[in-house]
């Protein structure tokens, strides 16, 4: 008799744990403030639209702007002298076609893009442009000084990571520039250094998400970070070719689209104040799918493709603040 009143008690807190759980996941405000970001994305250019001009050129953000997008994303590397640069890749093959380390020259050295590139995440299919000079952080900043940027650092660097900090604080971008990284140690770093900056999630606390999510104790978690920046997983390998193995397996990638591409996340992340961007989408039935998933914003290579996608189909205007 004990053993059965034991199960029914159990059976009872399991059912109270879940209805809670799934009516807090609908109605985040009732344990957690609203976050209130400086900005609202929805066409990221990604690395400044590197379908259309060179990438992360000042020409392709100046086009990116001209065309309509709400944020540029972009990486940034640091030169030998100690300069800022912004460029994806540190080896400068893929570029420039020469084989050295962006941080192994001065900034005066840095040889030029070459005059096509292939557009990463759009295989077979390349871009050019006029400026194939590289750029760095500082004059991006003051040509666009009241743009979002998303900023990515790929290296575990501190005094590139004190460089970037310290260049947001003298162009008082704090409010409208968001630390990037997929990286734990460096998206620490970063936070420590300017704790002020909002930052995304990195992979590690993405997978953190994910079992929160799926073990309903999300609603119930408190939550430092203000975007959410994942791929829109059915662009993997059509394209999109990965280099990891394991990214190469349909089954792995249907997997993946399963896990992550959860409405009811994405809608509790939002009604919390977060934002969602999904990437890189460089189709129209890319862009579509992104946004019927309840993605915020999408990243692409095609700024003025997602703008003009934009303007045909209206996205829902964003939620207007609230005090909770």
């Amino acid at each position: 008799m004990d053993a059965v009143i034991g199960v029914l008690l159990f059976l009872m807190a399991v059912g109270v744990y879940v209805v809670c759980s799934i009516y807090l996941l609908h109605n985040p405000y009732i344990l957690h403030k609203k976050k209130h970001l400086g900005f609202y994305c929805k066409n990221i250019s990604h690395r400044g639209g590197s379908g259309e001009k060179i990438e992360s050129t000042i020409e392709a953000f100046t086009h990116a702007v001209e065309v309509g997008t709400d944020m540029l994303e972009m990486d940034c590397h640091l030169t030998l002298d100690g300069y800022v640069v912004v460029s994806h890749d540190d080896n400068l093959l893929r570029q420039t076609g020469y084989d050295k380390t962006l941080s192994s020259l001065r900034f005066q050295d840095l040889p030029c893009y070459e005059e096509k590139l292939e557009v990463t995440f759009y295989v077979g299919h390349y871009s050019s442009g006029k400026d194939r000079r590289f750029a760095l952080l500082e004059d991006v900043f003051k040509k666009f000084p009241i743009m979002p940027m998303a900023i990515e650092i790929k290296q575990n660097n501190e005094l590139l990571i004190q460089k970037v900090s310290n260049l947001v604080k003298q162009y008082s971008r704090e409010g409208i520039t968001v630390w990037a990284t997929e990286d734990s140690d460096i998206m620490a770093k970063c936070m420590k250094q300017n704790p002020s900056m909002p930052y995304m999630f990195t992979l590690k606390r993405g997978l953190l998400l994910l079992l929160l999510f799926y073990t309903g104790l999300l609603p119930f978690v408190p939550l430092g970070e203000s975007l959410l920046m994942f791929y829109l997983p059915r662009i993997i390998n059509r394209t999109y070719i990965p280099e990891e193995s394991y990214l190469k397996s349909r089954f792995a990638v249907s997997l993946l689209q399963k896990l992550t591409m959860r409405k009811s996340l994405f809608e509790h992340l939002i009604k919390r104040g977060l934002q969602v961007q999904l990437f890189v989408c460089n189709e129209q039935s890319d862009m579509e799918a992104a946004f019927a998933i309840g993605a915020t914003g999408v990243l692409t290579d095609y700024p003025t493709l997602l703008s003009n996608y934009i303007k045909k189909h209206p996205l829902p205007p964003p939620p207007p603040p609230t005090t909770y």
